[in-house]
């Protein structure tokens, strides 16, 4: 079985400033700055940020199923602004998935504001089609949500 979700989150940031944070190590520092307790940490185990990249998220104690996963980037599309990583240990991948992917689309709505396309493609047996609930774009969504409060509070306040 395949799934496919999509969320959409409107910012009032230019597409090139939130690229500038998303395509690097940066979303990260900002994930554990912001969102640690809702979210969890994000250490770099390997890589600089670019394609191959490996980053291992741990999950705020309390949270259900594996306190872990670990993703390798795969995708950082700058013309697209397009970053795309997948899980290979822990999290969904221990609970049946055999392939959880999440990406990020960063699209210009106009010259004050973008869109931020958060996506989840999965594969699961179809014996397991009851876990296909468990996929979610809900952290990729709180993590939009404060990066771009946190964006557009700095963008404003250096364009005043």
């Amino acid at each position: 079985m395949k799934g496919h979700l999509s969320h959409d989150c409107l910012l009032e940031v230019p597409a090139a400033v939130i690229w500038d944070v998303y395509r690097g190590l940066e979303l990260a520092d900002l994930l554990n700055q912001l969102l640690r307790d809702v979210i969890g940490t994000a250490e770099v185990v390997r890589g600089d940020g670019g394609v191959g990249t490996i980053l291992k998220f741990t999950f705020p104690p309390g949270t259900p199923g594996p306190g872990y996963m670990t993703e390798v980037l795969t995708i950082i599309d700058d013309e697209q602004r397009l970053k795309e990583g997948e899980i290979i240990e822990g999290g969904l991948k221990d609970v049946g998935f055999k392939v959880y992917r999440q990406s990020l689309q960063i699209i210009e709505k106009d010259a004050r504001s973008s869109i931020i396309r958060s996506s989840v493609d999965y594969e699961i047996d179809d014996e397991l089609q009851e876990l296909a609930s468990l996929a979610t774009t809900e952290p990729m969504e709180q993590l939009n949500e404060a990066v771009g409060k946190y964006l557009k509070q700095k963008w404003e306040s250096s364009n005043n």
